[in-house]
């Protein structure tokens, strides 16, 4: 399944009537008019040049300072409609019509601030989609660091290494799903959560957290068998000995609302 179907597909959870098939056409457009604008001209750096001005400079596609934690900017559509999001979301839009431009595009797992990497031949480079797809070259990655962790990390090769549609996919719903404990949304949290769990259905933490948001909306019976398969999964948790008694309590019909779900 293409990347920006899926995270369409993650957005029609929030909007049932979405079209996927409008949304992709629109994705399509963008890339017809980066051609267009190009005419013969297939030279990649051009063709790179070409889309971030016309993601950025023409149709103002921005990074969403202002609201950052905003569910919409995790929503493939709401991105489109309103040319704001997270630099994940963003990424997507700029690999989708790259990739529909044959474009050599990645993303790029970078702790704290997705990145879409231009993986030429002879070439590599750093573009930011969140602010207004800067390109900086892979040495320059320690400055990015810096700016979100004030000097205290050192850049290490892991940190460039290039994320599948499903990596992608599961740092999409893993932000939601932060976003949605955050606010204390129990129902939403809980389904995305229960997507991850499609993804990666041994995922203890993701376990635990099914466990601990279905007991907080009253639903103690399954928390319960939820949080002991958690310990199945992760028979040597460190919180093994506090989830036994959290079973224990749901069992007798007692529970702390207040735990936290993350």
């Amino acid at each position: 399944m293409g990347l920006a179907r899926a995270a369409l597909l993650v957005a029609k959870e929030e909007y049932p009537q979405l079209s996927v098939e409008l949304y992709l056409a629109r994705l399509d457009q963008v890339a017809e008019e980066v051609k267009d604008r190009l005419a013969n001209e297939s030279a990649p750096l051009l063709m790179l040049d070409e889309l971030i001005r016309t993601l950025y400079g023409r149709r103002k596609f921005s990074g969403n300072r202002d609201a950052y934690y905003d569910p919409r900017n995790s929503f493939l559509n709401d991105v489109l409609d309103r040319g704001v999001g997270i630099p994940l979301t963003l990424g997507i839009v700029l690999l989708e019509i790259g990739w529909r431009l044959d474009l050599p595009l990645e993303g790029v797992n970078f702790p704290g601030h997705f990145l879409v990497r231009y993986a030429g031949d002879e070439l590599r480079l750093l573009i930011d989609p969140f602010d207004g797809g800067k390109i900086r070259f892979e040495d320059e990655a320690q400055q990015l660091l810096d700016q979100g962790y004030g000097g205290m990390v050192a850049m290490r090769d892991q940190f460039l290494r290039m994320a599948t549609k499903r990596d992608m996919l599961i740092r999409l719903l893993t932000n939601l799903k932060g976003i949605y404990v955050k606010i204390g949304d129990d129902r939403r949290a809980l389904a995305v959560v229960e997507r991850l769990l499609m993804i990666t259905p041994t995922a203890p933490l993701q376990s635990r957290s099914r466990g601990l948001l279905l007991a907080r909306l009253g639903r103690h019976g399954e928390a319960a068998d939820q949080l002991e398969a958690y310990l199945r999964v992760s028979p040597s948790a460190e919180d093994k000995t506090h989830v036994q008694e959290m079973v224990e309590d749901l069992r007798a019909g007692r529970f702390d609302e207040n735990v936290d779900p993350s």
